[in-house]
């Protein structure tokens, strides 16, 4: 059994892996929570059975004691990550840490020195790494059905309403508050790439802009408010068709909780009047991107092409990874993965049928969870997810940022990793 606290009890710490507890109580015990919104607070304890000595109104509250469990998940926002990843660290405690693992260069390193100097653990969330889907590619790649990989296309599909929840309405708009949308949201793509080629990256470039989320699309006459707008009903992206549609009940319930953490239909109701999530997407202010492109040459000659859109009608990953004796295509909206070996026939993979668990995150929720707590107790120091490997995919997304920011100028991945202070140490 291991215990757990948990710092920050939204949609991952709360909603996703304090939900581990009910799956496998023999696995985990959540013993302390810590959360700035008492409405939250109040009801995770009564959910996680947590008495009240140990639940607290903020992380630095918890993080005040002494060490309270064997782990804690560290599930605040992004830029709250360091302090709080650095003082668990220093209590003690081994980390499962919420992507991203900070917001700096500096501070990611930061944190994979204390995590080394401490003999701790450090699990990035990469959940990616943990699914079915993702290992049946790697499979077959070492396989060698495919030959040697000479490229790879990957896209993930933000999804409209995705887009407007999170990163136009939501917590991670504006990169002050929070972080640049490639590292946010795509940190884990640039990671599963690593994890697919198994090769340092050798050079990056990006394009990508906030083309549409902006005043001048605003159409004349709506107002600041969805539901109090002319175009409460027809437009695609008003909070009223996002937050109380059907679609919402059944297949994204778990948004309404983000907007009021009862989730009842009046409590949401009243949460969009004057909330930042019932708010026009054209009149936020929000600056992340709503379109990212990445060109990545890996040091084995491997090329990538990685797409970052909002503007898809679901939420889901695809790939094609292209070699000198084949191909192999997947996505996870099917779930289906083909390999065609050149002049061969086509080998169908249905993850439906060979995983387990297809919750969330195709299953990398909670497999995440499992392999961390058998590592845990077999003595490894070094997650599947650990900080060490995790830190090549953040350089990335950093330098994937500034290549953006400067016209898509193509960066030197050893050269941007010599500028950061403490990168070698």
């Amino acid at each position: 059994m291991t215990t757990v606290a948990i710092a920050g009890l939204g949609p991952r710490g709360f909603y996703t892996y304090a939900q581990y507890q009910k799956i496998h109580p023999e696995r985990m015990r959540v013993v302390a929570i810590a959360d700035i919104d008492e409405a939250k607070l109040k009801m995770a304890a009564e959910d996680l059975q947590v008495p009240p000595a140990m639940c607290f109104r903020s992380a630095e509250e918890m993080l005040s004691k002494e060490k309270l469990a064997d782990v804690l998940i560290v599930a605040t926002q992004d830029q709250q990550h360091v302090g709080h990843a650095l003082e668990g660290l220093e209590r003690g405690y081994d980390l499962i840490l919420e992507k991203p693992i900070a917001t700096t260069p500096k501070d990611c390193i930061a944190i994979r020195d204390a995590a080394k100097r401490l003999d701790r653990k450090v699990a990035v969330c990469y959940v990616l790494r943990y699914t079915t889907f993702y290992r049946t590619i790697k499979s077959i790649i070492q396989s060698g059905k495919i030959g040697e990989v000479v490229n790879i296309d990957a896209v993930e599909n933000v999804g409209y309403w995705h887009q407007a929840h999170s990163f136009v309405r939501g917590n991670w708009s504006n990169c002050e508050r929070s972080s640049p949308m490639i590292l946010q949201k795509s940190c884990h793509d640039l990671d599963i790439l690593n994890y697919l080629i198994g090769s340092p990256c050798g050079s990056i470039s990006s394009f990508g802009s906030l083309s549409y989320f902006n005043a001048a699309h605003k159409p004349e006459g709506a107002a600041d408010y969805c539901l109090v707008c002319p175009y409460c009903d027809s437009c695609v992206y008003s909070a009223k068709r996002i937050y109380l549609g059907k679609d919402t009940e059944t297949k994204r319930p778990w948004v309404r909780c983000v907007v009021a953490p009862t989730g009842s239909v009046d409590a949401v109701k009243e949460a969009l009047k004057r909330g930042p999530y019932g708010r026009c997407v054209f009149a936020c202010d929000n600056d992340v991107v709503d379109h990212q492109s990445v060109a990545i040459r890996y040091e084995n000659g491997v090329t990538v092409s990685f797409t970052m859109s909002a503007f898809s009608a679901e939420v889901f990953r695809s790939i094609r990874v292209m070699g000198t004796k084949g191909e192999i295509e997947g996505d996870q909206r099917s779930n289906i993965i083909r390999c065609t070996p050149f002049g061969g026939e086509t080998e169908v993979y249905d993850i439906n049928k060979l995983a387990t668990d297809l919750s969330g995150h195709g299953g990398g929720d909670n497999q995440l969870l499992t392999d961390f707590f058998d590592e845990t107790s077999e003595g490894h120091r070094e997650a599947i997810s650990g900080i060490y490997s995790a830190i090549e995919s953040h350089i990335m997304a950093f330098a994937a940022e500034y290549s953006r920011l400067h016209g898509g100028e193509s960066v030197d991945l050893k050269q941007f990793e010599k500028s950061i202070e403490g990168f070698s140490e």
